[in-house]
C-alpha cells in the first residue's frame, strides 16, 4: 500500500526500554499482536510492563486475528501536524476486539475520508510499509469489510 497520509510526518520507533518492539516487528511481517497475560489471560493494550487485570508481570505479546468492530471516530479536518497542511479530512478509528476482553487499537480508516462510518462496523488491518526511512517501519491501518 502506498502512503496513507502526506510525508514528513515524524517516523514511529519502538519505545527506547523495547517494551513494544514485539509490535513493531510483528507489523513488518504483516501479523498483528496483543499484550497477553498469561498468569489471568487477560489481554491489553498499550504495551505495559504489568497486566492491567491481575498486576502480574508474566505477559507476551501474541498473534490476535486482523479484524475488530469500529468501536468510535473521528473524522480529523485541521493539520495536526504541519506535514498535514494540504491533507484533510482523514479518520482515525478506535478499534475494538470482542474476542480479546474488548482491548482497543488506535489506527486511521484508509479509503474514502467521506465515507460513512458506523459504529460496529468490521474492520480489517492493513499494513503500509516504509523499509526505506530510518528507522524503517510499518503502519498498522484499517479498511472497511463489506459486511
Amino acid at each position: 500500500m502506498s502512503a496513507y497520509l502526506n510525508p514528513g510526518l515524524p517516523k514511529p520507533a519502538p519505545a527506547p526500554d523495547g517494551l513494544d518492539a514485539p509490535y513493531w516487528e510483528a507489523a513488518a511481517e504483516e501479523r498483528l499482536v496483543m499484550q497477553h497475560c498469561r498468569a489471568c489471560g487477560s489481554w491489553q493494550w498499550g504495551p505495559e510492563w504489568i497486566c492491567h487485570q491481575c498486576f502480574s508481570e508474566d505477559l507476551a505479546f501474541d498473534e490476535i486475528p486482523q479484524t475488530g468492530r469500529v468501536y468510535s471516530y473521528e473524522r480529523i479536518w485541521h493539520p495536526v501536524h504541519p506535514a498535514l497542511n494540504e491533507q484533510g479530512p482523514y479518520i482515525v478509528v478506535l478499534v475494538e476486539f470482542p474476542d480479546h476482553d474488548g482491548a482497543r487499537m488506535v489506527g486511521n480508516l484508509v479509503g474514502d475520508p467521506h465515507q460513512d462510518v458506523v459504529i460496529g462496523a468490521p474492520v480489517r488491518a492493513v499494513f503500509e510499509h516504509h523499509r526505506d526511512d530510518d528507522p524503517p517501519h510499518t503502519l498498522v491501518h484499517w479498511e472497511a469489510v463489506d459486511s
